[in-house]
């Protein structure tokens, strides 16, 4: 009832930032973050206990005037679309910083700083409700990011900042010059809603189209536009890989869901074949890349070209099972690969090498940590009962209704996610013991691991209360979509 909730939630995290400035010490440094990133984690629990899913509809909304000669205004809501990645972003916030807290052990301060900035960018993207607020965001994103990589990363780490930086920016200064075009077609204004319900010529749906295209399939990454995410994973702090896999991957599958299909629907159709086919192309594509790596770091980077082929696929399958299996599995993605990358982290720490043939006979020394890591890995694998099993079930599904070649590509996918992932836990957990004697998890590490743990098996076992929120939404959409035709 007029309650600012989601600015609260986007600026929770600018407030503890703003804090951190005037802090002196490490310590004090660590755990001011936690505590706005656990509170900004308390407020999306709140979000999500009053959020409707019963409706389709804009829910906790707020408008206000920003630049009015321009029609620009500061507009926040989520729909069920939404909901869930903001709870997510809000999440892996916190597990990101307790993944830090020995990890970053060199201008403390600013790294919190610059980690909490990122959230509060992330959660804009994902509520904001005027495109040119939206812009603003998503390419603020930028700066916070390229700064976890190229100040706190290893030792390629300005070279993969700068790649990093260079492949997304191309990507917005598409999106760019699309927002300026939706703006004087579609009746000089920056509202996303409103965007939603103009019917633009074809020629300009096309055009917008590829536009976007580009700019979203180099943040999902989609091949061939995928080649600077390697670097930034290996390079980049831990919390920054789990960012990286867990949020911002998830920013150009939610441009397909937010513009594509709703503001370019004929075009949406009209180019889905396509879209099936690169997305295919992906799953096969990194599949086998993570099964020529040994390097654990790579192995799980190139495992997410894999698995948001997936994505891709359930979301122009433009059914709505494959459509709500996309949506639920960028969530599971989340959850899974940030949970890998985490595990990671916690072992590099440890030992200080990547190399999977160094971790052999991790189960004798460090049970606790290899008993977790096998549920992460068989959740990566889609293994009944966890949570990618109900998401990937969904898209195969929808994929196989849409197109039987992609659909058959996806499987194949499937086969070499099993085939690397089973390898990959075989040598590190079982293999010929080479570690060493090392510490299992401490209290610290448990405390980031649980709650990934937790959703892996409730969205495997009861998967209803995450597709209740989502499902009215994912309807209306694809209402929409089919109800503007099928092309020229």
């Amino acid at each position: 009832m007029g309650f600012p909730l989601l600015s609260l939630i986007i600026f929770t995290p600018v407030a503890g930032a703003a804090v951190l400035m005037f802090l002196r010490g490490e310590d004090a440094a660590r755990w001011t973050a936690l505590s706005f990133t656990v509170l900004d984690l308390a407020l999306c629990i709140a979000m999500l206990v009053g959020f409707d899913t019963t409706t389709h509809a804009m829910q906790f909304t707020e408008t206000r005037p920003w630049v009015p000669a321009l029609g620009i205004n500061y507009a926040l809501g989520i729909d069920g679309i939404s909901a869930l990645f903001v709870f997510l972003t809000a999440l892996l916030g916190s597990i990101c910083v307790l993944a830090s807290w020995v990890a970053i052990d060199r201008k403390v301060k600013e790294f919190m700083i610059s980690l909490l900035s990122m959230q509060a960018l992330m959660l804009g993207v994902f509520c904001a409700l005027d495109l040119f607020l939206f812009y603003v965001f998503w390419e603020a994103m930028l700066i916070p990011m390229y700064l976890i990589i190229g100040v706190w990363g290893g030792e390629g780490r300005v070279y993969a900042a700068i790649k990093f930086f260079l492949y997304t920016l191309a990507g917005s200064l598409l999106f760019l010059i699309g927002v300026i075009v939706l703006y004087f077609y579609g009746g000089r204004t920056f509202d996303i809603l409103a965007l939603t319900e103009q019917d633009l010529p074809f020629r300009i749906q096309s055009w917008l189209f590829f536009a976007f295209l580009i700019a979203f399939a180099v943040k999902v990454p989609m091949v061939p536009v995928h080649t600077w995410l390697p670097d930034a994973h290996v390079q980049a702090p831990t919390a920054g890989s789990i960012i990286l896999a867990g949020v911002l991957l998830k920013m150009g599958a939610y441009g397909f869901l937010r513009f594509s299909l709703p503001m370019l629907p004929e075009a949406s159709i009209y180019y889905s074949t396509l879209m099936l086919a690169l997305s295919g192309l992906a799953i096969v594509y990194g599949g086998l890349l993570a099964l020529a790596q040994d390097d654990l770091k790579k192995l799980v980077a190139y495992s997410s070209i894999s698995h948001m082929g997936f994505v891709t696929l359930g979301i122009f399958a433009l059914n709505l099972r494959g459509l709500e299996g996309g949506i639920l599995q960028m969530f599971n993605h989340g959850v899974t690969t940030g949970a890998l990358f985490l595990f990671v982290g916690v072992i590099y720490e440890r030992t200080h090498t990547r190399s999977i043939a160094d971790y052999g006979g991790l189960m004798k020394v460090a049970p606790v940590y290899t008993t977790f890591l096998a549920l992460f890995t068989l959740s990566s694998m889609a293994l009944p009962g966890t949570n990618s099993f109900v998401g990937e079930l969904l898209v195969l599904s929808g994929g196989f209704a849409a197109n039987l070649v992609a659909g058959s590509a996806a499987v194949l996918g499937a086969l070499l996610g099993a085939a690397y992932l089973l390898g990959m836990y075989g040598k590190v957990a079982l293999g010929p013991a080479s570690a060493g004697a090392l510490r299992d998890v401490n209290a610290r590490e448990m405390t980031a691991i649980l709650p990934l743990a937790v959703f892996v098996l409730w969205v495997g076992l009861y998967p209803k209360p995450f597709l209740d929120i989502i499902d009215a939404s994912v309807k209306h959409l694809l209402t929409h979509v089919h109800s503007s035709g099928s092309g020229p």
